[in-house]
């Protein structure tokens, strides 16, 4: 059977998906390891400060991979809501608003991250505030930067959850994989409303199914992609 024009969009836009899928999971698992883990101590200024002055290069590439990275989610949403229109319309541009304003929270950590290697890099700040001062104000950033991050993560969650549906709905993947994205982001939303009602939780291990779940469906997308044809 020959594909139509509207089929053939959404297989190109599943491999694309897939592989931007694993190429933020990846890069960001790497960058958690070896820079965010290595610079900032969650909760300790005078830590951090010290770390990003000995390893400015490393924090910078930390900053410029983010912006990457979140320029990577908005393409992903867009190919997202190409392969899902034809399910849902509404839904669709929903989940793609959603991941949108995740998108755009992020780059606002990320100018949060720049304003900390003003301080810590900028030499003039040092005439006008003593070093404790400094490490103060990055101390303030970082919780900042935390609690931009967690609602950051309410919006990936809310988008995924939808566009997961969406793929329940459909049948374009098998809907036991649907289904444990739609649990694994509804266990990580909970637990950023738990981190911004009750500080200090840690998201990795709620959010270590979500981790795995992106894993998955990026290597499912990317190599089975998606069957259009009702089972």
């Amino acid at each position: 059977m020959t594909q139509s024009t509207g089929d053939t969009s959404q297989y190109k836009a599943a491999r694309i998906a897939g592989f931007l899928y694993l190429i933020i999971i990846i890069t960001s698992l790497l960058s958690m390891i070896f820079i965010e883990s290595r610079l900032v101590v969650p909760g300790n200024g005078a830590t951090t400060f010290n770390n990003i002055v000995a390893n400015k290069l490393l924090f910078r590439i930390g900053i410029a991979y983010d912006l990457i990275m979140f320029a990577s989610v908005v393409a992903l949403a867009v190919a997202l809501y190409i392969v899902l229109k034809p399910v849902s319309k509404n839904f669709s541009l929903l989940a793609l608003s959603w991941r949108l304003g995740e998108a755009i929270l992020g780059g606002v950590t990320v100018l949060v991250s720049s304003v900390m290697v003003l301080l810590v890099t900028g030499t003039d700040y040092l005439t006008v505030f003593s070093t404790e001062q400094l490490q103060a104000l990055v101390g303030l950033f970082l919780k900042v930067r935390a609690a931009g991050l967690t609602v950051v993560i309410v919006f990936l969650c809310l988008g995924t959850i939808v566009f997961c549906y969406l793929f329940y709905k459909s049948r374009y993947i098998p809907r036991w994989l649907a289904i444990w994205g739609i649990l694994a982001f509804f266990l990580m939303l909970v637990q950023s409303f738990a981190g911004i009602l009750v500080p200090n939780n840690s998201l990795i291990v709620i959010g270590a199914p979500a981790i795995l779940f992106e894993i998955f469906i990026g290597l499912w997308l990317l190599f089975k992609g998606i069957n259009v044809q009702p089972e």
